[in-house]
């Protein structure tokens, strides 16, 4: 799920970002509150919360409800300084006891979504909260109801007033997500999206590793890919760059700067963006063109072209084709190393295309 704003990128050359907090952390943060009023009586304020790399960042609470079976908690997000249209909004749970043996079951309040096309990492017909969110929100849950001896039988409703109007700044109504916002987050923290710090950073990630006396540097579109591709080649620390959306920032600057060998790895719907030549694999400057892929496939067959391109996204795609028997991710691993090879004009570098999936396995090679 992505919920990219349709605003321009801001650019902050000159000054240091202040980093934020996804949707993610503080619909955490809030559970975390609720749950341990409703065991306790009393609000914890602020609330600490562990994020997935282990930060324990403390939220101040915006209100607090305790009523009769149930405790409501609300979280003010700070997007820090990136233009996120989320920043401001007031994450809120509440939470309230289920029968024995129900489990933890997750709700959609007022203006957070509901999934209703296959292709995204929640099933149809459920909350738009993502896996890492949920992930969290489960592990502050079950430690505190062990802690107190209590079974984590719970439904945890998650809220944004406001989300459904903010919602249409978003990629979301045409993805399917319909009602309001996503929860989202992968770390907990919102690293600010600014073009021309982050293309500085790259540049000079770039200049320290040539520097250091690196031959292979390891452009990744995010933390899974970027795990996957450091292990996959064992390569040191020094050797990653965060490129982001920017593969051809990255590209561009290895004309000039060449090194032997450029690994670029990211997952299949950015990999789609950089086959079919798009150089920001952003969300609000590119997009997967279902076509594309029947361009790739040919002899696919009516139905299955039909159903390519009436699909809601890459991964759904991905999915089709494999139930079909058709290994799509190794085409536009292809694909997507010639169009890198072409942006490097002649540059003397080495490239190979790694493709992984939401959980980092790696799904593609091209070299």
């Amino acid at each position: 799920m992505t919920e990219a704003s349709e605003t321009a990128r801001i650019d902050k050359p000159d000054a240091a970002l202040r980093t934020g907090w996804t949707t993610g952390a503080c619909a955490t943060a809030a559970t975390k509150a609720a749950l341990t009023a409703l065991i306790t009586g009393e609000f914890p304020d602020p609330v600490e919360i562990t994020l997935p790399r282990g930060e324990t960042p403390a939220f101040p609470l915006a209100f607090e409800t305790l009523g009769d079976g149930y405790a409501m908690a609300g979280i003010v997000k700070d997007a820090g300084d990136d233009p996120d249209v989320t920043h401001g909004a007031t994450v809120v749970a509440a939470i309230r006891p289920l029968p024995p043996e129900s489990g933890i079951r997750f709700r959609a309040g007022e203006g957070v979504g509901t999934v209703t096309k296959p292709g995204l990492p929640v099933e149809v017909g459920e909350p738009a909260i993502n896996p890492v969110p949920r992930s969290m929100m489960m592990a502050e849950a079950l430690a505190l109801c062990e802690e107190a001896g209590l079974p984590a039988d719970l439904e945890i409703t998650i809220s944004i007033p406001g989300g459904q109007a903010l919602a249409e700044k978003t990629w979301n109504p045409r993805l399917g997500i319909v009602g309001g916002l996503s929860i989202l987050g992968t770390t907990g923290i919102v690293h600010p999206f600014s073009c021309a710090a982050w293309i500085h950073s790259i540049h000079r990630g770039i200049d320290v590793a040539r520097a250091e006396g690196l031959t292979h540097l390891l452009g990744s579109t995010g933390s899974t890919s970027e795990k996957a591709g450091q292990d996959f080649h064992h390569l040191p620390l020094g050797a990653l760059i965060d490129m982001g959306d920017f593969a051809g920032a990255l590209l561009k600057y290895l004309r000039a700067h060449p090194v032997e060998r450029l690994t670029i790895a990211g997952g299949f719907a950015k990999m789609t963006k950089l086959a079919q030549g798009a150089l920001d694999l952003h969300s609000g400057r590119s997009q997967v063109d279902m076509d594309f892929y029947l361009s790739l496939l040919p002899a696919c067959g009516e139905e299955l072209a039909k159903r390519i391109q009436s699909a809601n996204t890459a991964l759904e795609v991905l999915e089709l084709t494999r139930e079909n028997g058709i290994d799509l991710a190794s085409l536009i691993a292809v694909q997507a190393r010639e169009k890198a090879a072409e942006t490097l004009r002649g540059a003397p570098v080495k490239i190979d295309i790694l493709i992984t999936d939401r959980q980092g396995t790696i799904i593609a090679h091209a070299e």
